[in-house]
């Protein structure tokens, strides 16, 4: 690793920036995702609503398996042995797994090999794997060589930051990596503990989404809330109810509000659907958690994984909820 590595506190943080060590040039960037994974959904999200996708290419792993509970060997990419429909291989390397990737900029590198993961090909760096740092680097990074049409988007707005930041906080704890506390409860008592938060978020949201009047959660325009909540909740009905026990409510049958926000982003805004793969949701929580699916049995539903239809008059909604023990 080189003396001038963006390593420290076991990730990378580089940012793209003019002037700066990674500079914004199209085409010197490529991304390491998952479809199935909420954290690298974010960042594929503001990719396309900032029109990266032509700025930086992708290479993307299997959906399982992810490996032994310290995440060894980790996420494989796909082989002509091995396909999976949707997965790349490693466009730069041609590696088999995603660590190989992380080796190559850190030999001795401990951590787990997570994606996202942002690589400079020009230099032949890793420049983050911080999901949210990413997110937030590409709403600004890259406007000095778009076009005005997307250099104008600004998901993290001055105006609107302390309010992202409060919700966000709550958000990120309670119901992003809530339903993962819950999920991985190694007992009754830390289940019984952890699924509560969960849906006091979600109650949360649902009337905080009504009281600002839509279609987005900070009302007419959309922010980065959307995208760091959305890939919770496109994959709550279809994952998180049955596979992480969050069954004391659906978001369709239980929350109308929320239910609203999600159809119109995943029919009606260019990005949410283009970069949700169900397949390769489901398939990777159930057939990579051995401890909790150990038959690796995925299942049919919800049917359809997202409703149609879309209520434009919010005027007409009443927030739902569920009530808590």
């Amino acid at each position: 690793m080189s003396s001038d590595s963006t390593f420290k506190d076991g990730a990378w943080h580089g940012i793209i920036e003019p002037g700066g060590q990674f500079p914004p040039e199209k085409g010197r960037y490529h991304m390491y995702i998952g479809l199935f994974c909420p954290f690298a959904h974010r960042v594929n999200l503001i990719r396309y609503l900032k029109g990266l996708t032509d700025h930086i290419d992708i290479s993307i792993t299997s959906a399982y398996p992810k490996g032994d509970a310290k995440g060894w060997p980790g996420w494989k990419f796909p082989s002509a042995d091995d396909p999976y429909e949707g997965a790349t291989e490693d466009h730069l390397f041609g590696s088999k797994y995603l660590h190989e990737v992380y080796f190559k900029e850190k030999k001795d590198y401990e951590g787990r090999y997570s994606v996202p993961v942002l690589w400079d090909k020009k230099t032949n760096r890793m420049v983050n794997n911080e999901s949210l740092e990413i997110l937030r680097n590409f709403n600004t990074g890259f406007n000095d060589i778009l076009s005005d049409e997307y250099s104008s988007k600004d998901l993290y707005p001055e105006s609107l930051r302390q309010e992202i930041d409060e919700i966000g906080k709550w958000m990120q704890a309670d119901l992003n990596l809530g339903v993962y506390k819950a999920g991985f409860a190694p007992n009754q008592e830390v289940y019984d503990k952890n699924v509560i938060p969960v849906f006091q978020a979600l109650n949360r949201l649902e009337e905080l989404l009504l009281k600002n009047g839509g279609p987005y959660i900070l009302g007419s325009q959309l922010t980065e809330l959307d995208l760091r909540l959305y890939p919770t909740i496109v994959r709550f009905d279809t994952v998180y109810v049955q596979h992480f026990k969050c069954n004391l409510g659906t978001i369709r049958h239980d929350y109308p509000v929320l239910n609203e926000w999600l159809k119109n982003l995943y029919w009606n805004v260019r990005g949410f659907k283009e970069t949700t793969d169900f397949r390769h949701i489901k398939e990777n929580y159930t057939k990579s958690h051995d401890d909790i699916n150990p038959k690796a049995i995925t299942p049919m539903g919800p049917i359809p994984a997202v409703e149609v239809g879309f209520e434009k008059d919010w005027s007409k909604l009443k927030a739902g909820g569920v009530q808590l023990p």
